[in-house]
């Protein structure tokens, strides 16, 4: 496979350039709010958006109960402008599930979502961005951020579009020629949970010095439509138990929207232990579960999507700055795990952002902004819940018990449980049990192909493959007899896969089939898959997402 150059590039003299004050990277709901509370506080100040996707919210995936707290500050008059915010919560379960049964326990106060929506993200992303158009905000999707430019002293200068530069033949490609640099005072990554540039950024300075490594969950995700004497609308779900066993974090949610559809999600926490366990054919097992499987019969799937999701909270929040720029959204971290909800916490953290540059715009280092966050709402309720996640580490009963106490006060005494790396969790494969998947039946299980085909996946099939290994012999040399090579099941899109080729065994990567979720950069447990932007929009088109 051949090897790109550092993503860490100077500005180069043979491509173009555009200048802004402030250039976003992702436009997701951080993004777009960060680029409309800038123009609300100075219309003076330049913002454009770069988005990989084909078109805002074809990348945008999340459960989702959404809080409105966040937007009614952003845009108080929100309902009057048309949000797309019509499905209002109006009921909460929470189950404990055996094989055969379930067991209603008591809902966490965290998760009550009164006065909240099920919504498509996809859909609120597309609202936000057609009122960030109207304040004069520059919108570009179909434009991956693939290198980070710097000035002389280190400080960053902004982002170059396009591939990083070299086609199968080692040679320079049309999208390299016609890359375009972005030159800004302040560039803000805002491209979601392990972002591809991010990643790099808290590499060269340090952001993680004195903080927990950042853990993750993969979240896979169907929508159906079921037939309308199973449909309640407004009803929320959330379950753990069956199918994981109790040392493996994770659960479920059932959401009901409009029109019959049902949002169906299964959470699997990155840091499980066994290397046969795959999320995606657990999440398949969960709907064979009898409470799932009396809903969505006689129904039909009509989206797949899947993505992993940062999980850490405050105990794992990167440094939020660096020279040049600064982090929001889960690029940085921002999520509630015990709220079971993120989009509110992006807003909230692009808004923090925006009033931070609009202050110190012209400096090298936005110190205001972090300032912003533990003066914030956000930081009182991250830091409530911060040991909830972690507590987990401990195995589902005592994870449960600790949460119980974290919730009625134990927040308050002054210790704080780490986090840990996920890949590092995995257990050899001789110290493990295999795990026996059925076979999909079409009709409530499929299989991984069947399922990417409704992402409406599509990449350029001559560009380089994006998915880099830095050593090509780890895969078969190293991981497939230490961990049987757990890449051809963590990965929910049929991307990896080991095949006889000439009597020999070979690691196969099918990158057209990627759906961008990062599970592989997080949980290869060689740390030895890059994960970078393709070229031209490439990747799922999500609809209704």
């Amino acid at each position: 496979m051949t090897n790109t150059p550092d993503i860490h590039t100077q500005t180069r003299t043979d491509r173009d350039s555009m200048t802004y004050d402030v250039v976003i990277v992702g436009g997701g709901p951080a993004g777009l709010a960060c680029a409309i509370r800038l123009k609300q506080i100075n219309t003076d100040i330049s913002v454009c958006i770069l988005e990989k996707g084909s078109e805002i919210g074809a990348h945008l995936l999340s459960g989702a109960v959404f809080e409105p707290r966040s937007l009614n500050e952003l845009i108080p008059d929100w309902k009057e402008k048309g949000a797309p915010l019509t499905c209002v919560a109006t009921s909460d379960e929470f189950l404990f599930l055996t094989e055969t049964s379930h067991i209603k326990l008591p809902n966490p106060p965290q998760m009550h979502n009164t006065g909240n929506y099920i919504i498509s993200l996809g859909a609120l992303g597309k609202w936000l961005a057609s009122q960030a158009e109207e304040l004069g905000v520059e919108i570009y999707p179909g434009f991956a951020a693939s290198e980070i430019l710097y000035h002389e002293d280190g400080t960053v200068k902004g982002i170059a579009t396009g591939d990083v530069g070299i086609n199968k033949a080692g040679e320079k490609t049309a999208a390299y020629q016609s890359g375009m640099e972005i030159h800004a005072k302040q560039t803000v990554l805002a491209e979601g949970c392990h972002g591809s540039l991010t990643k790099h950024l808290i590499q060269k300075f340090d952001l993680r010095k004195n903080t927990d490594p950042q853990t993750y969950g993969l979240g896979i995700k169907e929508i159906w439509e079921i037939k309308p004497e199973n449909h309640r609308q407004g009803h929320i779900v959330h379950t753990l138990g069956w199918p994981l066993d109790p040392k493996t974090y994770g659960g479920s949610w059932l959401y009901h929207m409009e029109n019959n559809l049902v949002s169906i999600g299964y959470v699997v926490g990155l840091d499980y232990q066994n290397p046969y366990l795959s999320p995606f054919e657990e999440m398949q097992r969960h709907k064979t579960h009898p409470y799932l499987k009396t809903l969505i019969e006689g129904g039909k799937r009509i989206s797949y999507g899947a993505r992993a999701l940062v999980e850490g909270g405050l105990n794992s929040l990167p440094r939020l700055t660096f020279p040049g720029g600064l982090l929001i959204g889960d690029s940085a971290g921002f999520l509630n795990v015990a709220k079971i909800k993120g989009n509110h916490a992006a807003i909230k953290s692009g808004m923090l952002a925006a009033e931070a540059l609009a202050q110190q715009l012209d400096t090298k280092e936005c110190t205001t902004y972090p300032e912003l966050f533990r003066k914030s709402w956000l930081y009182t309720e991250l830091y409530k819940v911060r040991n909830i996640r972690a507590g987990f580490h401990w195995g589902r009963w005592l994870g449960l018990a600790h949460a119980a106490f974290q919730t009625l006060g134990g927040w308050r005494l002054p210790y704080t449980l780490s986090n840990h790396k996920d890949y590092a969790q995995l257990e050899k494969a001789d110290q493990s049990l295999p795990i026996s998947y059925p076979k999909p039946d079409g009709k409530l299980t499929f299989d991984r192909l069947s399922s990417v085909f409704l992402s409406n996946t599509n990449h350029e099939e001559d560009q380089p493959c994006h998915l880099k290994l830095k050593d090509p012999t780890i895969p078969i040399k190293t991981n497939l007899p230490q961990w049987a090579e757990p890449a051809q099941r963590y990965c929910p899109a049929g991307v990896y896969e080991i095949v006889e080729e000439g009597g020999q065994k070979t690691f196969r990567i099918n990158a057209q089939n990627c759906i961008h979720c990062k599970t592989c950069d997080i949980k290869d447990p060689s740390q030895n898959i890059d994960w970078t932007p393709p070229q031209g929009g490439g990747g799922p088109n999500y609809t209704g997402m």
